[in-house]
Order: structure tokens, then C-alpha cells, then sequence
């Protein structure tokens, strides 16, 4: 299960905190199809090609934005939880953006990591996402590489924040669904390195030894003045058992299962989510945000999320 995301070390640590490059192997026609289509990008920088489903801005042409939308944790490498667990691809037809889903990325954080990992291989995905993709997507799609925005939930979630701070010039908006934006923060940090190890990867090669390396820099919570002129959108749940009798130990229909792996994360999302909202604010940024008791850790409500940023936050980002 692509959601069950590994993070069970992070929930009673967020607790205690609380109490260009040639890119592409791919045939693509210099005006492509409007039809959604599958392409391989070639990563220079992991040595590798990339799975990418693109979704065609309707009116097709030149000059179009372009929204980058992430997996999670144990996204495959042949395929995207948007794409078998969302209605995404129907959401999108018609509008006039690009989408861009990247295939993989599971267990990375979408990040550059600073050696090359035994198990998960190289991961550069910053620069993939930020550079050769883009520069693909205005190759072959009219991607105008001004009007950008990404989106992801969970590890990604965490992701795409990062990478709108880190780049601002590049992101005009951005969306987190259920993500740990305090990325640095004890308890946090542990979940994270937990969630990397069930990947079979060693997060002290991806940031370092926490709290040194990499982990300041790639903390959004510790950058959100960045993010002042963007349009920003925040969600999560708190894995309230109201949400549904599964989750509800008292119900007849409790499901422990469910209740474990849905429920602690979206948790521990809450905490994180509202922690990073307090800092934005503080920033004097004032984003979308729906944080509410209900939601737990599943698609159907990153779906209803995404498109309640879509119109919110990421159309408006990128003039569409």
C-alpha cells in the first residue's frame, strides 16, 4: 500500500515537541499530443531515465504553466498513487496546464542527496525536478518554465515545500497535503530517518547526521520568508476517529489495521502542518490552509484537497 508511509518513531516524537543538460530519450513530437502520455526524461544527474506521465494543457501551444505533482513514500517506479488511487487525470483534462507526475522518487524526499545510497542509488531529484524536467517540459509541452507550481502529500508534501523555498524564483505556488513541513524538529527528524530506512535507504546519506548535514537547509519551517509573494496552500487532518468507524476503537466496525496505519500519521501531520502554518504566519504569509480533526492518511481526502487547492491556491498562482 503506496500510503502506508513508515513513520511510526515520529508520532510519539512530534508528541514530545509538542507537550541547460540534454534531458530526454524519448520520442516526443515537437508539438504534442493533447492526450495525457507516458514519456521517459533522461536525468543526467542520476544517470538514468525517468518515467514522467504527462497531462497536456487543453488549449496545447507555447507558454503554458505547469504543475509538478508528487508521489509519496513508496511511490512504484512504474506508476503514481495520483494515478491509480485519484481521479486526477479526468480533474485535469480540459484545464489549460501542463501536469507533470513523475514516476518514482520512492523514499527520497524529492531531494539531492549528498552520497550515493547502496540500496536507492543515486538521488538527485532536486535537480531533476528543478532543471531537467522543466527544461524537457519546455521542449516538448510549451511549458513557459515562469508559471510553476508543485503539490504532494506525505513525504512529498514535505517535499514540495522544501523545494518552493529553496527556489522561489521558480515556484509562483505551491501545496502540502498531510506533510511534515518540521523537517528538523526532534521527533520529526526521526520519523523521517525511520521512514528513509524501511526504504532500505540510509538517511545519513541523504542529509547527513541529524541535527548537522543538510537538515537546517532543507527544513521549510526554518524558510518560510522565502515563500512571501507565493501563494501557499496547507492541509491535514488529526486522524479523528469521527472520521469514520474504522478509525473509532469504540465502534463495532473498528479496524485496528486501518487504524494504525492511517491514523498516527495523519496525527502527527496535524502537529506538524499547524506548527509550520504558525511560522508562515509569522512571516507575515497567509496561506490556504484546511486543518481539521477529520481526514486520516488516504487518497480520497488528498483528492478532495487537491482540488480544493487547485482553485484556492495553485490556479490563481499560475494565472490559469
Amino acid at each position: 500500500m503506496r500510503a502506508k508511509f513508515a513513520w511510526r518513531k515520529l508520532v510519539a516524537g512530534a508528541a514530545a515537541v509538542v507537550a541547460g543538460v540534454t534531458l530526454s530519450v524519448a520520442a516526443v513530437p515537437a508539438t504534442a499530443s493533447a492526450e495525457p502520455q507516458t514519456v521517459r526524461v533522461y536525468s543526467a544527474s542520476m544517470g538514468k531515465s525517468i518515467p514522467v506521465k504527462v497531462l497536456p494543457a487543453a488549449g496545447g501551444g507555447s507558454n503554458n504553466a505547469t504543475l509538478y505533482l508528487l508521489d509519496g513514500l513508496r511511490a512504484p517506479n512504474n506508476n503514481s498513487g495520483w494515478l491509480l488511487e485519484t481521479d486526477v487525470q479526468r480533474f485535469f483534462a480540459g484545464k489549460n496546464v501542463n501536469v507533470a507526475i513523475p514516476f518514482g522518487g520512492g523514499g527520497s524526499f524529492y531531494t539531492d542527496w549528498q552520497r550515493d545510497d547502496p540500496t536507492l542509488g543515486r538521488q538527485k531529484w532536486e535537480t531533476f525536478l528543478t532543471r531537467e524536467l522543466p527544461a524537457f517540459m519546455q521542449a516538448n509541452f510549451g511549458s513557459d518554465n515562469r508559471r510553476n507550481a508543485i503539490a504532494g502529500l506525505s513525504m512529498s508534501g514535505t517535499s514540495a515545500l522544501n523545494l518552493a523555498s529553496k527556489h522561489p524564483n521558480f515556484y509562483q505556488g505551491v501545496a502540502s497535503y498531510s506533510g511534515y513541513p518540521t523537517v528538523s524538529s526532534p521527533g520529526f527528524a526521526q520519523g523521517i530517518a525511520a521512514s528513509v530506512l524501511e526504504m532500505g535507504g540510509n538517511p545519513i546519506n541523504m542529509w547527513g547526521i541529524w541535527p548537522a548535514g543538510a537538515w537546517l537547509e532543507n527544513d521549510p519551517s526554518l524558510h518560510t520568508a522565502n515563500l512571501r509573494g507565493k501563494r501557499v496552500y496547507v492541509s491535514s487532518g488529526a486522524g479523528s476517529p469521527s472520521t469514520n468507524p474504522a478509525f473509532n476503537p469504540a465502534s463495532a466496525s473498528f479496524d485496528p489495521i486501518k487504524f494504525s496505519q492511517m491514523v498516527p500519521l495523519e496525527a502527527a501531520a496535524g502537529i506538524s502542518s499547524q506548527l509550520y502554518v504558525a511560522s508562515l504566519q509569522a512571516a507575515g504569509i497567509n496561506p490556504q490552509t484546511h486543518i481539521t480533526p477529520e481526514g486520516v492518511h488516504w487518497w480520497s481526502f488528498w483528492q478532495d484537497r487537491l482540488k480544493e487547492s487547485w482553485y484556492g491556491t495553485l490556479a490563481p498562482a499560475l494565472g490559469v
